[in-house]
């Protein structure tokens, strides 16, 4: 008997379903508990009120898997989950008596009152997914109230909007080919705005909000999720009027390139999973080396700023924003099929050395979205190596014009360097196929 089929008969089990809602039952009290110690120290002024101890949300578990096997109907466990609001409204009543609104306690009581209807009609992953979720939630709850307290209410509605447009309009829209001068469908083409639109508003949220008191690695990292690019201008400004070079900025612009790398890489998977294996070696050779060289730089510094610098990024969910990427794109789908059908492979490789002088996402999202008949996948991948080697020597000019040359003429030569080894390799990958 496999571990597949153990863990099936042990699940047909009452007795072992019975035990996994009172463990996670009680695991979930004592989270909560360690919670409302650390509110009380940091809070001392505020008197604690408290649901229970650990033993009571197992009981709580408890009683409402019993309910739930024993009436098929679930008249018991209703009735059982009435008075539980009714004892949590008399309990919020109290609790408001002395000036606390919070209503979190009753909320994962009845949560955990739902531990054995989970356990019974769904599969286990699902109960370990909400418990992991409650054990997150209380054990961040500082950073998440910061998080709150510091949110901009402006991009708000922008996040409304967009996911009104990704999860109502992108179902909407047909995945058939509308014209013969674009090899992709209207769905893909916003498929490509949603995912490019995702993965740049997870590096904003995470830099505005979540870290941004860290040092310029960091800063590399998460501008390099958003735009290499970008973060390689504001950086290289940044070293101006310093007396000698800093390594912990070098450092940033070297992690910002060896993120687009990585970035890339999750392009490839999420638009053309087909090209992954392909695409992987080389994109995580050069991420990854990137970065690590971006690593060993910074423990040369041994110092974080003070103040990190602001990459002036704007929302990248601003529907301004998503439209103008999804008529390049639509652009640059076009510009790609015209220049291969007339081209070949040459003019491809000199299309992708032009593009990297520019914003490559376009042209990289229209290599994976099109349907290039002509072009096999080692073709199409170098072809994406290529802009974003042309894109490094870009960088490497905008770091040695816009910084100050005696202190970043080394991260410059690096990315000169790396730029032509990585053009150099797009241009032979497809003889290696």
């Amino acid at each position: 008997m496999n571990d597949t089929s153990l863990l099936s008969e042990l699940l047909s089990q009452i007795w072992f379903r019975f035990a996994l809602v009172a463990l996670f039952g009680f695991l979930t009290g004592l989270e909560f508990r360690e919670y409302i110690l650390l509110r009380s120290k940091e809070r001392p002024e505020i008197p604690t009120i408290s649901l229970g101890t650990s033993r009571t949300f197992t009981f709580i578990a408890i009683l409402g898997y019993l309910l739930f096997i024993l009436d098929p109907g679930y008249r018991l466990y209703l009735v059982g989950m009435a008075g539980l609001l009714l004892f949590f409204g008399l309990f919020y009543y109290h609790k408001l008596k002395t000036g606390q609104t919070g209503l979190l306690q009753p909320l994962i009581a009845l949560i955990v009152y739902t531990y054995g209807v989970i356990i019974s009609l769904q599969p286990p992953w699902f109960l370990i997914l909400i418990f992991v979720t409650l054990v997150f939630t209380l054990s961040t709850w500082k950073k998440t109230h910061r998080f709150v307290e510091n949110i901009d209410p402006r991009e708000m509605p922008t996040l409304a909007k967009f996911l009104l447009l990704s999860g109502v309009i992108l179902p909407l829209l047909p995945d058939t080919a509308t014209t013969p001068y674009l090899p992709v469908t209207p769905f893909k083409i916003w498929l490509a705005v949603v995912v490019i639109s995702s993965i740049s508003y997870i590096g904003y949220i995470l830099k505005k909000y979540l870290l941004k008191r860290q040092g310029y690695l960091i800063t590399g990292l998460l501008g390099g999720l958003y735009s290499s690019t970008a973060t390689t201008v504001v950086l290289a400004r940044k070293s101006r009027g310093l007396a000698q070079a800093d390594p912990s900025l070098n450092a940033g612009i070297i992690s910002a390139t060896g993120m687009m790398y990585l970035r890339l890489l999750i392009l490839v998977a999420i638009m053309n999973s087909a090209l992954l294996l392909q695409a992987a070696p080389p994109l995580l050779l050069l991420g990854l080396l990137s970065i690590g060289i971006a690593i060993l730089v910074d423990k040369k510094a041994g110092n974080i700023p003070d103040t990190p610098p602001d990459l002036g990024h704007s929302n990248p969910l601003e529907l301004g924003i998503a439209l103008l990427f999804a008529v390049l794109f639509v652009l640059m789908l076009v510009i790609t099929q015209q220049v291969i059908s007339h081209f070949g492979k040459t003019g491809l490789d000199l299309l992708s050395l032009i593009v990297g002088f520019t914003d490559i996402d376009p042209f990289v999202l229209s290599v994976l979205s099109g349907h290039y008949q002509s072009m096999n996948d080692q073709q199409l991948i170098g072809a994406i190596i290529v802009a974003a080697g042309s894109n490094n020597l870009l960088k490497a000019v905008y770091a040695f014009s816009l910084g100050e040359r005696k202190n970043i003429r080394s991260v410059s030569l690096f990315l000169l360097l790396l730029g032509l080894a990585t053009i150099a390799y797009g241009l032979a990958l497809p003889q290696f196929g």
